[in-house]
Order: C-alpha cells, then structure tokens, then sequence
C-alpha cells in the first residue's frame, strides 16, 4: 500500500543511484528507506558540473500508470518520444507527462556550460486514469508565476498557490510544486491543504526544521511542523504536496499499476510492440513548437 499522512516529522537523506546510461541522480522517494509518498513514487534530483557524468543522459524507456515532471534549474534536456513529441527544456523549464497507457521516451542532455541541475518527480494516476491517453506538456522559465516577498522567492510550478496559478495543473492529486529560494535566516512557512502528503527537498545551503538541522540532499516531511528557516548561507528548496490516492501500488520498474496481473499485460504490451496507441496531447508555452 502506499504511505499515509504522517503527522510526526521525519528526515530522510537521498542516496546515490545510477539511471539511463550510468547518469548518477540522488534518490529520495522511491529509495528502501520510502517507498513512496501517496501520491509520489519517486523523486530523483540531479545535479552536476562534469558533462562526463551526464552525456550519456536517458536512453528511449517506457513508463505506464503515472506520470512523470521534469524541472531544469541548469541546464538543457531535450525529449523524444514514441508519439512523435519533440522537446527542449531550458534552464526553469518543467515538462509535464501523463504516460497513461504507455510512452516510451527518451531525454538527453544538451550541454552548455557543463552545469545539469534539476529534478524528476513521479506521480501516481487513480485506477481509473491509468489507461487513460498520454499527454504532453511543456514549459520554459517565463511560463511560471514568481511570488517574491524579499525574504524569499517562490516559483509557482505546478498547481495553485498564494492567489497564482502555474499553467501545469493535476487535476487527479491537486499537485503543488513549488521552488522556493529562501534568504538567509529567513524564515517560510508551510501552508498546503490539510488532506495533502506534504514534502520539501532543500538542494542548496541549510536550514533548520522542528530544532533539527537539514543539509543538502535531505527531504524533509514536516508533518506538524509549519516553519522553515534558512541557515547563515540561505537555503533553497522544492516543496510538494498531493492529494494521496490510497489504493495499491505494484511497480515493476517503470510500470506502476494496482495488481500484479496489470503488470504483466503491461510487460506483455512493450515486449510485443502494442504498447502506444495514441499520440499524446500537446502543450507548450511561446517558445516551444505545438
């Protein structure tokens, strides 16, 4: 079963994982030590300045039953997938994709100036949607409202969040997603819906939660803890909150479905080729091609 609200705070460090060719990511959801977080089945962050640890980048895999967010705060990627979708993310650009019934993709490094930084975010799909048609939707940096009130800075990604709206929207787990720079001994306050799962993952600098210190490479679920505050350096930091779903997950690789039986077809769907039947809908900002 996935994991429930929790109201006791917990720290939890990522570890390092080799993905697509070799590319190191830190994991935190989806490592032994959390499983998931209802509704969240993986978060990878990525971060590096030595293109030879990166190059190889994502190679074409396929996913079903969820759907995946990329966000690039350095960086380029671009994408490639077995609708015929092409891609490009640049630096603060999200892409949004609802695998569905299947997808199979591809996403490559575009090197400028060495740095990679960024993260993928797996969300689960209801029983219901998991067979729905894939979508696609992708963002630059422009796109995303900014909420700055001096003692930080909050990019709204997805979802809704202090009056603004991010033009990605989850209508199935009211996804929030929120990038927040935060000054120095600064402190933010955690506000997000009562029924949510809710997470923060701090990339840069240190802080403090609950009297307990967070380091780089740390998620954090607050529970009943309401406050962050920066350390000397400042912080900065991805907050996340969900609706849980609360059904089963069974996952094998990149196939997320309820039973095991629903893994097996969907082994049987991408070994036999009959795995993506429709093009994905397609939504981009100004500087993308629709």
């Amino acid at each position: 079963m996935t994991t429930t609200t929790q109201n006791s705070m917990r720290l939890v460090p990522a570890i390092e994982v080799s993905e697509g060719a070799g590319v190191t990511v830190w994991r935190s959801i989806g490592s032994p030590t959390l499983r998931n977080f209802d509704p969240f089945l993986m978060l990878d962050a990525f971060n590096s300045d030595n293109p030879d640890d990166y190059i190889a980048g994502f190679p074409p895999h396929p996913h079903r039953g969820f759907s995946t967010f990329t966000y690039m705060v350095d960086g380029h990627f671009e994408h490639q997938d077995s609708m015929g979708n092409t891609g490009h993310l640049g630096p603060g650009g999200g892409q949004w994709m609802k695998a569905g019934s299947g997808v199979i993709h591809s996403e490559m490094p575009k090197q400028e100036d060495g740095l990679m930084r960024g993260f993928q975010l797996w969300i689960n799909l209801p029983a219901a949607n998991k067979m729905d048609k894939p979508e696609y939707q992708e963002f630059q940096a422009e796109a995303f409202p900014v909420i700055d009130s001096g003692d930080y800075r909050v990019r709204l990604v997805i979802g809704q969040y202090a009056g603004k709206t991010a033009p990605i929207l989850d209508e199935h787990t009211g996804v929030i997603y929120l990038d927040i720079a935060l000054q120095a001994e600064k402190p933010f306050v955690i506000s997000m819906p009562a029924e949510n799962n809710t997470l923060l993952y701090l990339f840069e600098g240190e802080a403090s939660i609950g009297g307990q210190r967070v380091t780089k490479n740390t998620l954090v679920i607050p529970g009943n803890e309401k406050q962050i505050t920066a350390g000397k350096q400042g912080a900065r930091f991805i907050l996340l909150s969900g609706r849980p779903i609360n059904e089963p997950v069974v996952q094998y690789g990149p196939f997320v479905m309820n039973t095991r039986e629903e893994i097996d077809q969907a082994v049987k769907d991408y070994q036999s080729n009959n795995f993506v039947r429709d093009r994905a809908w397609i939504k981009k900002n100004s500087r993308g091609n629709a």
